[in-house]
């Protein structure tokens, strides 16, 4: 089945892309107002792009023509914010902060969550994340209604349990207990992997 991204509307191609492009990690992302409130929500447009320097990018769309999202309007305001990762154990508080709240609603207070200071930021950061990445805006690249977020990753938290090997780097992607974002309502853990190792130019054969 063939899918005309040329003469389909934006809705349709956005449907189509977050049906097929998964699983997608999540950026549970906090942010401050001008008046100080803190806004938390979650966005699967997600990665990071690189180490040098460390660059996460997040796509945010808007809630009308010319009206972006508090956290995409937040992040241009005072350039700052920080990308939360989402556990299984934190599922439900984070559907809580994708409720669209009027703006000036902290979405932590509705959903129970402790926040935390950052370092580096004056955003903070939610403490039972197992990992939360302190972050600077670097670049938007505008997209339509969606816009591009970049951001520089100054400082990464990883919860004590999950670090092996502090100086060599070593985490323990499981006890991260992750999940990522599927079609429609549906979410997945990465509890279930398997492993392929790279596989050694010198050691290659093509099957007969």
């Amino acid at each position: 089945m063939q899918f005309d991204f040329e003469a389909m509307t934006p809705g349709e191609r956005y449907k189509l892309l977050l049906a097929t492009v998964l699983p997608r990690p999540i950026a549970w992302i906090t942010t401050r107002d001008s008046s100080g409130a803190v806004n938390a929500a979650p966005f699967s447009f997600f990665n990071v792009f690189g180490s040098e320097p460390a660059t996460v990018g997040v796509g945010i769309g808007s809630k009308g023509p010319g009206e972006p999202k508090d956290t995409r309007a937040n992040i241009r305001a005072n350039e700052q914010f920080v990308v939360n990762l989402v556990p299984y154990s934190l599922a439900q508080q984070m559907r809580i902060t994708s409720i669209a709240f009027p703006k000036g609603v902290e979405e932590p207070a509705e959903a129970d969550l402790k926040l935390v200071p950052s370092e580096r930021v004056a955003v903070p950061r939610i403490e039972a994340s197992p990992v939360s990445m302190e972050c600077t805006f670097m670049q938007e690249v505008a997209l339509g209604g969606f816009s591009l977020v970049l951001g520089r990753i100054l400082m990464i938290h990883v919860q004590d349990h999950a670090v092996i090997d502090a100086a060599r780097q070593y985490v323990d992607a499981e006890k991260l207990d992750l999940i990522g974002r599927m079609e429609g309502g549906w979410y997945t853990r990465t509890t279930q992997r398997f492993e392929m190792p790279n596989i050694p130019l010198a050691e290659w054969k093509r099957p007969a």
